[in-house]
């Protein structure tokens, strides 16, 4: 089975180690695979609905049409998403907001899938620091995301960058078991590959753009698993084989009530 994160996030890297995602689902063939996000920014929100498919096959997972899809939130905001195309419903009018809970429903193919995510409070996303480090005789960078985390423990945040206008995206997720109510202290490590033609190697006079989601604890523990998979994480990848996901009915993928926050830099 192609890797799931491929499916759902189009390719995203793992910090730390920068390690492409590689997921053995090879018994998941058919499966549904749900990607929605509800943000405190404007709309329209997405909830894309695909199957995924076996390894030897192309990357090309097939849209789920003519699916039910409703979003609410529990102070009696709802609305019925539209199709859009290529598997994707979207919004009109649902606003999202920061400390609400949000209800994902779903009804394809002759079965029913839900989910819930709670949109934490925003954190103040401050700037970013550049450093860098030598590795082999190559100049390899690290941006420090600028920020506090409130005192309450708890908070989770993913981290999503891109280089330039290139749409391959990268992240890392944070907690605050360590370091809470602190000053954050964890870089983000740039990409510094030279090979393939999908590859990315950072240098100065890049442009970094850097999105800081506040998430709840399920969908921190979703890409949480996916790091631990890639080999880079605590365990050393001996988890199970799909992240777990917080939508019903096992389908793959995840439903994210967010913040976002933006910062660029140039690489200097």
């Amino acid at each position: 089975m192609k890797n799931i994160f491929s499916i759902i996030l189009s390719l995203f890297l793992v910090t730390s180690c920068e390690k492409e995602i590689d997921l053995d689902l090879k018994d998941q063939n058919g499966q549904i695979v749900i990607e929605g996000n509800v943000t405190d920014q404007a709309g329209p929100y997405f909830v894309k609905i695909t199957k995924s498919v076996a390894f030897t096959e192309a990357n090309q997972y097939p849209a789920v049409e003519n699916a039910q899809v409703v979003l609410s939130d529990n102070i009696g905001q709802t609305e019925t998403l539209q199709y859009a195309g290529n598997g994707t419903y979207k919004t009109s009018a649902f606003v999202g907001q920061s400390g609400r809970t949000y209800t994902l429903k779903i009804d394809a193919e002759g079965k029913q899938y839900t989910a819930q995510s709670t949109m934490p409070e925003a954190v103040p996303f401050d700037g970013l620091d550049q450093d860098s480090f030598m590795v082999g005789g190559e100049t390899s960078y690290t941006l420090l995301p600028v920020f506090t985390d409130p005192s309450p423990l708890g908070n989770r945040y993913l981290f999503v960058y891109t280089v330039n206008n290139n749409p391959k995206k990268f992240f890392s997720e944070f907690s605050d078991n360590v370091n809470n109510g602190m000053p954050n202290q964890r870089p983000l490590i740039l990409p510094n590959d030279e090979g393939d033609a999908d590859d990315i190697k950072v240098v100065a006079g890049d442009i970094i753009h850097v999105e800081m989601q506040c998430i709840d604890d399920k969908v921190y523990t979703f890409y949480s698993a996916l790091l631990q998979l890639s080999g880079g994480g605590p365990g050393g990848g001996i988890t199970p084989a799909n992240p777990p996901s917080n939508i019903t009915n096992g389908a793959l993928g995840y439903f994210s009530a967010h913040t976002v926050r933006m910062k660029s830099i140039v690489i200097q």
